[in-house]
């Protein structure tokens, strides 16, 4: 099988789709020898660079029960997962996800680059979006009840330190994090 473009796909790529399993929240899917996880009620994911006028960098940490420990992320959320969300785009969402999880509202949203999260695990694909000219309007913490988010607002020059000490305190670092640095340091202003 080849693509219009003339590239060659592999055997699975059309290979009829099976729902091994079902959850409130994520399917397991099954395409040839292929199996993966697909969100459910989702249209992917946004992930949120936002910047302060001091120039420090606003993260979240949250305990996430796949991996068993506390995380340090760029704040993020499902794009139009809840019905009242339902048919929001992914810079309505970034905006909504920063105000819940940080108490943090934007004026300027900038879409940087869209991508798969984890192509060979998951179907999901998610936006990053650089949201500047920040308020304080909030605690943050986040919206639903099983969310327990701590806000990081950290230098973007003292970031690396920092999170090397979070690691040696026994947290993990999500990687975007460092991606949303890149972009923090190589930005437009």
């Amino acid at each position: 099988m080849t693509t219009p473009a003339g590239l060659r796909l592999p055997p699975d790529a059309d290979a009829p789709l099976e729902v091994m399993a079902a959850g409130r929240f994520v399917e397991l899917r099954r395409r040839g020898h292929w199996e993966y996880a697909a969100r459910v009620g989702g249209l992917g994911a946004a992930f949120i660079l936002a910047v302060t006028a001091a120039e420090e960098i606003v993260l979240v940490e949250q305990y996430r029960v796949p991996v068993g420990r506390r995380v340090i992320e760029l704040p993020a959320g499902v794009v139009g997962d809840h019905p009242e969300d339902a048919g929001e785009g992914a810079a309505t969402a970034a905006q909504r996800e920063l105000e819940e999880e940080t108490g943090y509202r934007g004026r300027r949203v900038r879409h940087l680059v869209h991508g798969p999260t984890a192509p060979g695990l998951c179907a999901e694909t998610l936006d990053l979006f650089e949201i500047t000219d920040l308020e304080h309007v909030g605690a943050g913490g986040g919206a639903d009840d099983d969310e327990d988010i701590t806000v990081h607002v950290v230098k973007i020059l003292d970031a690396p330190a920092w999170l090397r000490q979070a690691e040696a305190r026994g947290l993990m670092v999500d990687p975007r994090v460092y991606a949303g640095l890149w972009f923090a340091e190589h930005r437009e202003h």
